[in-house]
C-alpha cells in the first residue's frame, strides 16, 4: 500500500521498520519538530525521523495540521491509509478522510479498557492480568473508533512500563502489518462505551510511595513508574528513587525496615515489599547491595 506514517517517540519505530520491512511504499512520514534536548539544549531528531531519514523517506514536521496549507503536503500524496503511533498532534477530519482507508491507530491498550495518555502504566498500576494493542480507526473522539484487530500480551510481577513498552511496540508493527494485508475482508468493531475505561496522564505527585498502602499495590506502583516518573520513598530526609521492588509475605509496621539480606524488606499496611533496585538523588541508579555498600539501612529503621 501507498501509506502515510506519523508517529514521533519509540513506541512508533518497530512499526515504521515492520511496514518497511513488509514492502509497503511509505510516501511521507509525519513526525513531531525537532525539540531542544540534552545539557545543551540542541535540537534533537525523533526516533521516528532519525529512521526515516535511514530510509531516505520524506518528512513533514508541522507544527499543526488545522490549517489548508499545513494539510496540503497530505493531500498531494494521495496515500491510500495513513498509520498513527503516538504522533502527538491533533488530527482534524479533513486530514482523516484524506487517505482512501482513511487513518489507522496503533494503541497500547485492549480497548475500550484504557483510552487514553498512559494505558501501559495504569494496566500495570490496577493489577490487570494482560494488556496489548489494538488496530483502531481514528475518529475525532479520544481513542474511540472501531477496532480491526487486538492482541493481548500477559503482565508479569516482573514487567515495567519499560518492558511492556518494548514488548508492546513490537507487537504493534506486527498487528499493523497482518492488519493491512487483511484490511479488505475485516468488519470493524465498534468499542462497547459500557466498558470504558480512562488512562489519566501520569503526574510526578503520583510517585511518593505510601506505606500504608498494600504491598501488592506498591510493588504495582514502582513497577508502572519505571522509567518515569520513578517511585520515591524518603529515608533520613533523603528522597530515595525506588526503582524494582516485589511484594513478599510477612507483616511489620508500615514504613519500617524489617531485613536488608535479601533486598530492603519494608513494611506496608498488608504484607511486606522487597526493594531490590534504587538511586539517591543526584547518584546512579544501583541494585540493593551495592546501594546498601554506602548507604547503610539498619532493622527497624523508618521510611516516609
Amino acid at each position: 500500500m501507498k501509506l502515510i506514517f506519523a508517529g514521533t517517540p519509540e513506541f512508533a519505530v518497530p512499526a515504521l521498520a515492520a511496514l518497511i520491512a513488509a514492502g509497503h511504499e511509505i510516501v511521507l512520514v509525519l513526525t513531531k519538530p525537532d525539540r531542544p534536548a540534552g545539557r545543551g539544549m540542541k535540537l534533537k531528531a525523533s526516533p521516528v525521523k532519525e529512521l526515516a531519514l535511514q530510509h531516505g523517506i520524506p518528512l513533514y514536521q508541522p507544527e499543526t495540521l488545522k490549517t489548508e496549507q499545513s494539510q496540503a503536503p497530505l493531500a498531494a500524496v494521495q496515500a491510500d491509509a495513513m498509520i498513527v503511533a503516538a504522533y502527538g498532534l491533533i488530527l482534524p477530519q479533513a486530514v482523516l478522510d484524506l487517505p482512501r482507508h482513511g487513518c489507522l491507530n496503533i494503541h497500547a491498550s485492549l480497548l475500550p479498557r484504557w483510552r487514553g495518555a498512559a494505558p501501559i502504566q495504569r494496566a500495570i498500576l490496577a493489577g490487570d492480568a494482560e494488556t496489548g494493542v489494538t488496530i483502531m480507526q481514528v475518529v475525532l473522539a479520544l481513542d474511540a473508533g472501531a477496532m480491526l484487530r487486538k492482541a493481548a500480551l500477559p503482565i508479569s510481577e516482573h514487567d515495567t512500563a519499560q518492558s511492556l513498552h518494548d514488548g508492546l511496540a513490537a507487537l504493534g508493527g506486527r498487528l499493523m502489518v497482518e492488519t493491512l494485508a487483511d484490511l479488505e475482508t475485516i468488519v470493524p468493531q465498534a468499542q462497547d462505551e459500557a466498558l470504558v475505561t480512562y488512562a489519566e496522564k501520569l503526574r510526578k505527585e503520583e510517585a511518593p510511595l505510601d506505606w500504608h498502602k498494600t504491598a501488592d499495590e506498591l510493588a504495582r506502583q514502582v513497577r508502572a513508574f519505571n522509567p518515569f516518573p520513578v517511585a520515591q520513598t524518603m529515608f533520613k530526609g533523603e528522597i530515595w528513587r525506588v526503582w524494582m521492588a516485589y511484594a513478599v509475605a510477612g507483616s511489620a509496621t508500615p514504613g519500617v525496615a524489617m531485613d536488608t539480606t535479601q533486598g530492603i524488606v519494608v513494611g506496608c499496611g498488608k504484607g511486606t515489599l522487597r526493594i531490590t533496585e534504587l538511586q539517591k538523588a543526584g547518584g546512579k541508579r544501583l541494585p540493593v547491595r551495592d546501594f546498601l555498600a554506602g548507604n547503610p539501612v539498619k532493622p527497624g529503621e523508618h521510611f516516609a
